[in-house]
């Protein structure tokens, strides 16, 4: 079997696997909607993950048990992945009632207090990359000295890397303060909003951790918007799938990307977790089908690229 293309994650160097995994499924029940676990069933996912070649994995402390499944499951492999987790998140949500809005909260001790748990669960001594989560403003992060304390971990060796998981209007002025060495952002087929801004991220330097590539899957079957969707068939895209499945289709629009660092789609279904692997296999779209797919999607109102 082929390997899985890899690209750079920016400054860091670091080569990731251009499809990664996003953690955030094996949160069990409680928040985010998220399911019931089988027994054995983060165990099985996360070792067919590190098996398959996936060396990016991306979890947080706001995803439930999804941090202790992996130290749990996966640690004594912790040499074969790059492990990314967040900041800001308030420690030890483990008590929140379900359904309760997610705070975030950038002081020192909160910020240093949420790294030392998630090495703890994850049971390792380092973190690759730590992202602020929840898109603070530039504001926020400089009055409460978070940049700073990131850059004090790094100095102990608990944190390689610093990044931030960053959406519009704030990914422009965290672009601009040129502290950060990957941003995670949300990005797909027909969720367009970002896509100049992952080019200037990149352009900056740093890398580029794209999140909903495949739109959260479509409605039924995933987590998907009607909404989002119905731009499926306004921009009629069923026309350019050829032999390809939708899913095939939006995994390879979101990693035809030039800027692109890696996508990380998260599943429980060993499946679906194949299926994106052969797609990641196959690369980009051609060329003529992505161009028209985007002029399509143009056509019907779906942010085109723009500069910022």
């Amino acid at each position: 079997m082929a390997d899985l293309p890899k690209r750079k994650l920016g400054r860091t160097g670091l080569e990731v696997t251009v499809l990664g995994f996003g953690a955030m499924e094996l949160r069990g029940p409680g928040q985010w909607r998220g399911r019931p676990l089988a027994p054995g069933q983060a165990q099985q996912v996360l070792n067919t993950v590190l098996d398959a070649g996936i060396n990016f994995i991306d979890s947080s402390i706001d995803y439930g048990e999804s941090e202790e499944n992996i130290g749990r499951y996966i640690s004594h492999r912790r040499s074969e992945y790059l492990l990314a987790s967040k900041c800001g998140c308030l420690v030890d949500r483990s008590s929140a009632p379900p359904g309760e809005p997610f705070q975030h909260v950038f002081t020192r001790k909160n910020i240093s207090d949420g790294v030392d748990q998630s090495l703890k669960r994850m049971r390792t001594d380092h973190l690759d990359l730590v992202q602020f989560h929840g898109s603070p403003s530039k504001q926020v992060l400089e009055q409460e000295g978070a940049i700073q304390t990131l850059l004090d971990l790094k100095r102990e060796g608990k944190v390689r890397f610093i990044g931030a998981s960053s959406t519009l209007p704030d990914l422009v002025d965290h672009i601009r303060m040129g502290v950060f060495d990957a941003f995670q952002i949300p990005y797909s087929a027909l969720q367009r909003e970002h896509e100049a801004a992952i080019t200037q991220a990149s352009k900056a330097g740093a890398g580029t951790i794209i999140r909903g590539g495949v739109a959260r899957g479509v409605p039924g079957q995933g987590q998907g918007s009607e909404d989002v969707w119905n731009l499926w068939d306004r921009a009629r895209l069923r026309d350019l799938l050829d032999d390809m499945t939708q899913m095939e289709f939006m995994l390879r629009f979101t990693i035809s990307h030039p800027d692109l660092s890696t996508t990380i789609v998260g599943t429980l279904n060993p499946a679906h977790l194949k299926e994106n692997l052969a797609a990641v296999r196959k690369g980009p779209l051609p060329t003529p089908v992505y161009n028209e797919a985007k002029r399509r999607l143009a056509a019907v109102g779906a942010v085109p690229a723009s500069t910022i």
